[in-house]
């Protein structure tokens, strides 16, 4: 049995999250595999994304915490801060990244994020611009990308 520091900091991560989760957020291992995780994400209330149900994978390296994991939404997006592959411009996870973030605070992130977008910081031309230039255009596709999210 692998019990690398990696290891034993993802089962209490894991833990961690079964037993008291952050409101709106879910995660678990895929396939008893401790270093790849999906997770959910639900809008959060009173912004365009809430009811949307938005999905995403966790892998973490072998060197993890002390490396961030590359998180991805597998769920369509809109929003200035995540590219259209899903992957996202979180400064927590490149350069502002410190082994002290665990999954929660990783998700608790990703979720504040949708609220508070930085355009300033753009992995999505078009979503930042409208964010900046037309909020109610930007707030009207964020609400038809939350709504496919959940099969409307």
């Amino acid at each position: 049995m692998n019990l690398s520091p990696s290891f034993i900091r993802l089962q209490n991560d894991l833990k961690a999250m079964t037993t008291n989760p952050p409101s709106g957020i879910s995660a678990g291992i895929v396939d008893d595999n401790i270093f790849l995780w999906e997770a959910i994400i639900t809008g959060p209330e009173e912004t365009p994304f809430e009811g949307g149900i938005f999905s995403l994978k966790l892998s973490f390296p072998q060197e993890y915490p002390s490396k961030p994991p590359r998180v991805k939404f597998v769920t369509q997006m809109f929003h200035p801060n995540i590219f259209p592959s899903g992957e996202l411009c979180l400064d927590i996870l490149q350069n502002q990244w410190s082994p002290v973030y665990t999954v929660d605070t990783i998700l608790t992130s990703i979720q504040s994020l949708l609220t508070d977008p930085n355009p300033n910081s753009p992995a999505n031309q078009e979503a930042a611009k409208l964010y900046v230039q037309n909020r109610k255009a930007y707030n009207k596709k964020v609400r038809e990308y939350a709504e496919k999210s959940i099969g409307i």
